[in-house]
């Protein structure tokens, strides 16, 4: 595996309109763990799943119709936006919404913010582009590390929640990556026409799965707070937030957008504490601070200033 000078390597950079962009996704999905961690107390998981998605699809559809592009666009893409949707939302939120049962909204957003490691390992052997550097393999180690610290001590001894709902957040964040190294093949459609067409497909793929395994009955059974938390959820931690999302893919490439999830552990765990009453362990913090130390370290700059 050939490792680049991190001058080389860098092949692509962040504006200031894209760190504003990011730093506000970061506060916007930091909000979707508190939101989510909400509606799980009365919707199955895999529910959520559908009414997110789905609510979201409907919202940009309406605003493709008021304001454009055309959705028309997106039907050329019609296969690879169900591929997308299996990797950037049925897979990563279902196995987000199964952890949040048994975990906090902190610890559950700290646990996907190990996507930029996953994605920077897939960008070196599937991108031109977007190469490992020494700064990307030191920050890749950090995260593993921090990963190792919050999981171990559940593995040992069942501290802070069961160990799969931990290895299911990963699992998400694995899901994440690939689908970032995916999206790129889009960047030639503008970013609400990515975003509708992805929760499209979403839709379209969890509907039989909810009626399958639920039915009808009941599913619009929960309480005007939790229906709240929904519409939050799907409004703007989903279809306004994935139209930042696509843009930051389409201008800054997959590595960077991926450090969107240094901001989210932040956002997460100041809501939980705010609002959900709850704490962070000493290993938890530990984590968050050697993955928090990772991804500054992939990114560089602070680095290459010095």
């Amino acid at each position: 595996m050939a490792v680049t000078s991190t001058a080389a390597a860098v092949q692509k950079t962040m504006s200031a309109k894209d760190w504003g962009q990011l730093l506000l996704l970061g506060a916007i999905w930091g909000g979707s763990f508190f939101f989510a961690r909400i509606a799980v107390g009365e919707i199955e998981p895999l529910v959520l799943v559908l009414f997110r998605v789905a609510i979201a699809a409907l919202a940009l559809h309406v605003y493709l119709a008021a304001r454009g592009p055309s959705f028309r666009l997106a039907l050329p893409y019609a296969g690879s936006f169900f591929v997308l949707a299996l990797l950037n939302n049925v897979i990563p939120f279902s196995l987000i919404f199964l952890g949040q049962t048994e975990l906090g909204a902190g610890l559950a957003s700290v646990l996907n913010a190990t996507t930029p490691f996953w994605t920077v390992m897939l960008a070196n052997a599937m991108t031109a582009d977007e190469k490992l550097s020494w700064n990307k393999i030191a920050g890749v180690l950090l995260g593993i590390a921090g990963t190792a610290v919050m999981i171990g001590p559940g593995v040992i001894a069942g501290l802070g929640g069961p160990v799969w709902a931990k290895f299911a957040l990963v699992g998400a964040s694995v899901s994440y990556a690939f689908a970032l190294i995916f999206a790129r093949r889009f960047k030639g459609l503008p970013p609400p026409v990515v975003a509708t067409g992805q929760l499209t497909a979403s839709t379209i793929i969890m509907i039989p799965i909810v009626l399958a395994l639920y039915g009808s009955t009941g599913l619009f059974g929960a309480s005007l707070p939790v229906w709240s938390a929904v519409l939050a959820l799907a409004l703007l931690s989903t279809a306004f937030a994935y139209i930042l999302y696509f843009n930051l893919v389409a201008s800054s490439g997959a590595t960077n957008a991926s450090l969107v999830t240094l901001i989210v552990p932040v956002s997460a765990t100041l809501l939980g504490i705010a609002f959900l009453g709850e704490h962070m362990d000493l290993v938890e913090a530990v984590g968050m601070a050697l993955i928090a130390l990772g991804l500054v370290t992939i990114d560089g700059r602070l680095f290459r200033r010095r």
